[in-house]
């Protein structure tokens, strides 16, 4: 993949924390209905007491208490009909009813319903596409590794939103090893004249020969964490590595998510460079490592001294 120029990021001081830290909001505010259910009757009665007496009067009786007696039928269907059904908790799980699951048990309390059933993790995003919705695989294996790149490219040509690539096998196992030690890190983008944001990227392995990386905006993952959107998605192809010794690589930016082609073109380079190159003892490398370790060394201003060094 093609790189391009950058300006310096040094100046960047709004995303100083190396961690994320999503926190939960929570607006609701408990009511206990039960007190709804439970007001005195004497507040009713004191409201309506005139009324009440006039009725009586009316009625030929003394007061309100021998007007009560000739209404009660009424009265109590009336409650009836109007009463409030509050429905029962069920107890929390304690050493005594954890066993109630058991027929024979004698315990008072009533089996706990069985866990829903995980699905299969494959099935959860049927979404992504194998890399046979884009090419016919019988015939791409008889071509040259240049035709096969050609034809790759030309098959994306028409979305301006898109990116693609292909990557040497012994390239991508070096960066695929590294994201299943690391699956989840930090970026620099610079912008210019603004200094840089820092964007969060997550590798998912959901098939056997599908592996993609979702980029999001940090600030956003920080208020919406697994709710976020991701403004750049890219697929890495397995099929072909064995045949061909490449991965095709296919990504989609989303137009209006604050990040342009180029921009995510910059974020797959330095996702290459920190998670393929450099060897072991590398800076690259010991950043990687202190950020999935949470280690308080880790510091912005290092990922953006290396991010610099980027060409």
């Amino acid at each position: 993949m093609a790189g391009f120029g950058v300006p310096v990021i040094r100046n960047f001081v709004s995303q100083r924390a190396p961690y994320l830290r999503v926190s939960q909001r929570r607006w609701a505010q408990v009511v206990d209905v039960r007190y709804l259910a439970t007001q005195k009757p004497d507040r009713v009665l004191e409201k309506y007491k005139d009324k009440l007496a006039r009725k009586a009067k009316e009625e030929g009786l003394r007061d309100v208490k021998e007007l009560k007696e000739v209404y009660k039928e009424k009265i109590d269907h009336l409650k009836k009909k109007a009463s409030i059904r509050i429905p029962t908790t069920t107890p929390p799980p304690t050493p005594e009813n954890l066993n109630a699951a058991d027929p024979n048990s004698n315990s008072p309390f009533p089996p706990p319903p069985s866990p829903p059933q995980m699905p299969n993790p494959k099935s959860l995003n049927p979404a992504i596409k194998t890399l046979s919705s884009y090419l016919d695989l019988e015939k791409t294996r008889a071509l040259p590794e240049k035709e096969l790149e050609a034809i790759w490219r030309l098959r994306h040509a028409h979305d301006a939103q898109s990116l693609c690539a292909l990557i040497p096998i012994d390239v991508y196992k070096t960066i695929e090893a590294s994201a299943k030690k690391h699956p989840h890190f930090v970026l620099p983008l610079p912008k210019e004249g603004q200094g840089a944001e820092i964007h969060y990227l997550q590798w998912t392995f959901p098939a056997e020969n599908t592996v993609t990386v979702l980029f999001t905006h940090l600030a956003e993952y920080k208020l919406r964490g697994e709710f976020s959107q991701p403004h750049t998605t890219i697929t890495h192809h397995l099929e072909l590595a064995q045949d061909m010794g490449v991965v095709l690589l296919q990504g989609q930016v989303v137009e209006g998510r604050g990040v342009s082609v180029d921009e995510a073109k910059w974020l797959v380079m330095c996702l290459q460079k920190f998670y393929g190159l450099g060897g072991e003892k590398s800076e690259r490398r010991k950043l990687l490592e202190m950020f999935g370790k949470g280690d308080p060394g880790f510091k912005v201003e290092d990922l953006l001294e290396e991010a610099e060094k980027i060409v």
